[in-house]
């Protein structure tokens, strides 16, 4: 919701042609991160082989590998990052901070495939003080947890349902669709919500009390919010859940 192995390239072995945005996406782990989205796209595909006739299952994979095609994802999302933030420098100059590289790598342990299966029945609970509670709630609020969280469960979760639509168009109109996916996608944020906060002391567990304070400001901060709106934004992009990516059909078709 959760964004996020940086990338420890320096300015100088940087190709010429990446930019300060560029150099964002990669510095704040969003490629490690697809990685990560792609690794549990697999495993929810095997869940189905053996429930799913053969076709189903075939057509099951070959939908979601071409919505989820790495290269295609990094580029829709790295797209709406560059619209949607016009100065990336302050969150570079974060990112690339020791503090910054901290908080990526711990986002990044969050959320691969290792851990995702060692906590799939639930996180700890996560004892803290009463100052890192109220630390961890004002970096909840200030994060787009809940949002990215039900956008990563929803692109999951619609695999199967794409693949059925594609054999059965017209099954549901694009309206009755679009309404289903808002209302899954109110119900899973309320329900990210109801635990976020042991969720990000878990997730950031490894930060000691002043860094998540020096963290919970840069994310309040005009800069901060400008970059998690815009990672949202890139977010949604990247899943693109709900979404025709069809081609155009070209004029004279």
């Amino acid at each position: 919701m959760r964004r996020l192995l940086f990338s420890l390239l320096l300015f100088c072995t940087l190709p010429a042609w990446a930019d300060s945005h560029d150099q964002l996406y990669r510095v704040a782990g969003w490629p490690e991160q697809r990685a990560h989205f792609n690794d549990a796209l697999s495993a929810a595909q095997q869940k189905y082989r053996n429930s799913l006739p053969p076709a189903v299952y075939d057509a099951l994979v070959s939908n979601s590998n071409q919505r989820f095609a790495p290269q295609a994802m990094d580029q829709r999302a790295e797209a709406q990052l560059r619209q949607h933030l016009d100065n990336p420098k302050p969150a570079l100059t974060f990112f690339q901070s020791p503090l910054g590289r901290k908080i990526v790598s711990a986002e990044l342990l969050a959320t691969r495939r290792d851990q995702l299966a060692k906590n799939a029945q639930g996180l700890p609970h996560i004892e803290a003080s009463a100052t890192r509670r109220l630390l961890i709630n004002h970096l909840g609020r200030a994060l787009p947890a809940r949002e990215a969280g039900a956008e990563v469960t929803l692109a999951i979760a619609g695999v199967a349902a794409d693949s059925l639509s594609s054999m059965l168009p017209g099954l549901l109109g694009s309206g009755a669709t679009q309404g289903m996916l808002n209302g899954q996608r109110e119900r899973l944020m309320q329900q990210i919500g109801k635990d976020l906060d042991n969720t990000l002391l878990y997730v950031y567990r490894g930060l000691s009390d002043p860094e998540l304070e020096e963290f919970t400001t840069f994310a309040e901060s005009p800069e901060g919010k400008a970059y998690y709106q815009a990672a949202l934004a890139a977010i949604r992009a990247g899943l693109a859940v709900g979404q025709n990516l069809a081609p155009a059909p070209q004029p004279g078709s």
